[in-house]
């Protein structure tokens, strides 16, 4: 569906950026400008609820101000046509082509999104004989974040397709679609968290989704504590992404696949023990009361990624009353302990994501902090006091560089630490709607 832009003078994205890729589109097709379509897909964080969407847990995530733009108009046959902002050389391939999973992680590429997009329609059961024209692009730099980049990228190749083949289809089948294009093209062993708040949040709220029933709500912001907010309309926060400089792949996917496979085995054991063996081996299937009564039995490693499940559930609910409240103080203890589980019970990080988000910790103004994404590489995440987020960015800056020059220095210098504002859900963007 297209619907026009609600953009206002701070959000995201800019008029120019729009032109910028509607004149790419327009050289490459020899349409006119504005023919062409945009998709903006905004890039995510995860406050609470990290690593629990797999097993069927409730999250809380939003958007954030940045993300992927895909200019696009419908080929005039079957075939499709991409370039990126990032990497080199064109992709073509007809959506009469049936798409076979990728067997090695080491194949993927940037091009695998596309054809996973086709991949997930195409077993979907909906019929693609459109192809499109398109050119994507994201914030450089950032294409292995911990922002769900990937997710967006997805997201947006789906919602082209979709368009050029006038399709409509509802918000929760594209996140099925897209975790499709993640489990079964891909292999990877994601859950829903990624594709449920590029598509389902709202600008202004906080969005919880469970995993589980694929159901959404939404709390707004200090609803029960409207005094809590500065004056003048300022936001009475502003989100702080500190950058690692770690950019490796392959050591994340594996990583990430085997936390997975370990909550299930947890998830198998304890409701064997409960008398539930029959069920899905996920750990929302578990009843609190049995993890606690027979978690003695798991072996050691199981029974830590269990813990994490368990504890960072209660922190989602105590999250939600928090936020509702308005307040920050005790919400961002929630994230740094969320973190703080994510490296000792889920066991994920590094030696450099750790000292980052210990940094964060730190630093002047932060409410709470915790690893953006998976945590073996990427980004930290922190909710900062506004008035103080400049400050705050220096200082994580600074420290960080003490620890790790090297990495730093690969890092661009406007992109070491950013300054983010909350966003809104992805969409389409029309030039005649504008």
């Amino acid at each position: 569906m297209v619907v026009p832009s609600t953009m206002n003078a701070s959000s995201w994205p800019s008029e120019e950026e729009l032109d910028a890729v509607r004149k790419k589109v327009a050289e490459m097709s020899g349409r006119n400008v504005g023919d062409v379509r945009v998709v903006a897909c905004p890039y995510r964080i995860c406050p609470l609820g990290a690593h629990i969407d797999h097993q069927g847990g409730i999250v809380a995530a939003m958007t954030i101000n940045y993300g992927v733009l895909l200019g696009f108009v419908p080929s005039d046959e079957t075939e499709v046509l991409l370039q990126s902002g990032q990497f080199a050389g064109d992709v073509k391939f007809s959506t009469c082509e049936l798409q076979d999973p990728i067997k090695n992680p080491e194949n993927i590429s940037w091009e695998s999104y596309a054809r996973g997009a086709l991949y997930a329609l195409q077993n979907g059961g909906y019929d693609i004989k459109k192809g499109i024209i398109g050119f994507i692009c994201g914030v450089e730099g950032l294409d292995s974040s911990g922002l769900s980049s990937s997710a967006a990228v997805g997201i947006a190749y789906l919602l082209a397709l979709e368009n050029a083949n006038n399709l409509t289809i509802s918000p929760l089948d594209n996140i099925n679609l897209d975790k499709m294009i993640e489990n079964k093209y891909l292999g990877l062993g994601n859950g829903i968290l990624d594709p449920s708040a590029i598509l389902l949040s709202r600008s202004g709220y906080l969005t919880f989704m469970d995993c589980k029933t694929i159901t959404p709500s939404y709390v707004y912001f200090s609803e029960l504590n409207k005094s809590r907010q500065p004056e003048g309309g300022q936001l009475a926060f502003k989100i702080l992404l500190a950058f690692s400089g770690l950019q490796h792949n392959l050591p994340k996917k594996r990583g990430y696949n085997t936390r997975v496979s370990e909550c299930k085995e947890a998830a198998c054991a304890l409701l064997f023990a409960s008398g539930n063996a029959n069920m899905e081996p996920l750990l929302c299937n578990v009843d609190p009361s049995s993890f606690e009564a027979y978690k003695g039995t798991l072996d050691v490693n199981l029974a830590k990624r269990a813990e994490h499940y368990f504890s960072e559930s209660k922190r989602v609910a105590k999250g939600r009353d928090a936020w509702a409240r308005g307040n920050l103080e005790d919400f961002g203890q929630l994230i740094s302990a969320s973190g703080r589980s994510s490296i000792d019970n889920y066991e994920c990080g590094s030696k450099e994501m750790i000292q980052l988000y210990e940094i964060l910790l730190k630093a002047p103004g932060v409410f709470g902090a915790r690893f953006s994404g998976a945590g073996f590489r990427g980004c930290c995440l922190a909710i900062v006091n506004p008035n103080r987020a400049e400050e705050a960015a220096a200082y994580v800056k600074e420290e960080y560089k003490k620890v790790q020059p090297d990495l730093v220095s690969q890092i661009p210098c406007d992109k070491c630490v950013l300054i983010c504002e909350p966003g809104d859900s992805a969409l389409i963007i029309s030039a005649d709607l504008m």
